[in-house]
């Protein structure tokens, strides 16, 4: 996970000279850009700032305040400003001062046991992969709850918990009430109850909420 996070970075950084190419003078000593193309990069940076920074980062909210356009700014003299914000970002996050170590850790775990589920699944044992992913799930939550300072317990619990305390929210709390489903059946040795592209789904909606919470 966290190699793809940095090659995320490195992919967006590469983005920038394209980005800087459409720049081009205008009238009264002003510059112009592409707005779309620099909306779409915009984007992506904020969904990788939320997931390797965090939203309650320095990073991500000097991306929003550099985002302000002032009296007299082209839209190139906002790129500018973002530019410097996710290059910085990007700098602390390779340079490893933004995760913990325990994070750290539990990201490798977590990647790891994420890559056998999917293993087993392309080996066309679907419940054994939906039980990995799922057991990977519940410790993500419980860790979640420790360090939230909730009493931990039964899936279906934390997942109330940590929703009610407003770690995510309810559309996220349902997605993952379907996902302990499709471990429960997994579990209990039903694969009628499910396909093999619903775990496909299942480990990618893993990663992603891992990615997210272990910032």
């Amino acid at each position: 996970m966290l190699n793809k996070l940095s090659n995320r970075f490195d992919e967006l950084f590469k983005e920038v000279p394209l980005l800087e190419s459409t720049i081009v003078p205008v009238d009264g000593g002003y510059y112009k850009m592409d707005e779309a193309a620099l909306l779409v990069w915009e984007v992506k940076v904020k969904s990788l700032l939320i997931s390797s920074c965090g939203k309650e980062s320095i990073h991500y909210s000097e991306f929003l305040e550099a985002k302000k356009t002032h009296q007299y700014e082209s839209t190139s003299d906002v790129f500018k400003r973002l530019q410097s914000v996710f290059i910085a970002a990007m700098d602390d996050y390779k340079g490893g001062f933004l995760t913990s170590i325990k994070n750290l850790i539990q990201a490798d775990v977590f990647d790891s046991e994420l890559e056998q589920a999917n293993e087993l699944l392309n080996s066309g044992y679907k419940l054994a992969s939906a039980v990995i992913a799922g057991v990977v799930l519940e410790t993500a939550l419980r860790d979640l709850c420790v360090r939230e300072s909730i009493l931990t317990g039964k899936l279906d619990k934390m997942n109330a918990d940590l929703t009610k305390k407003g770690v995510y929210n309810k559309l996220q709390q349902k997605r993952i009430t379907a996902l302990a489903d499709i471990r429960n059946s997994a579990a209990h040795g039903k694969p009628n109850d499910f396909s093999e592209n619903d775990v496909k789904n299942m480990i990618k909606d893993i990663e992603q909420f891992l990615a997210v919470q272990l910032a």
